[in-house]
């Protein structure tokens, strides 16, 4: 069953632009091989934090959305956690509204 999903990441701030992409490339291509579809990555740039983490007081926002099976966010987020350049990590599943709201009907003045 297709969920979707949003995962926001915050990388290290001193990563260079070429770093930057290939870690948004890698995680982009483990979530592809793990299933997902309709892959979109925004890059938020570099931001303060609301709080000191790590010693770092600045990190790279970077934003996925994407549809796909539950099974692949384990995999992703054990990646991230590994990691030495992502910060912080959270992964929430969206809820999707299909239905078409009822019309009610026309109010008589």
């Amino acid at each position: 069953m297709q969920q979707v999903y949003e995962t926001m990441y915050i990388l290290r701030p001193e990563l260079g632009e070429e770093q930057i992409e290939q870690a948004i490339n890698k995680y982009q291509n483990l979530l592809r091989e793990q299933g997902a579809e309709h892959i979109e990555i925004q890059h938020r740039g570099k931001r303060r934090l609301a709080y000191e983490i790590n010693r770092h007081r600045d990190g790279i926002y970077v934003q996925m959305n994407y549809q796909g099976p539950g099974t692949m966010i384990a995999p992703l987020e054990r990646s991230m956690r590994l990691s030495e350049e992502v910060i912080r990590y959270l992964t929430i599943k969206q809820e999707v509204t299909d239905a078409i709201p009822e019309s009610s009907e026309p109010a008589e003045e």
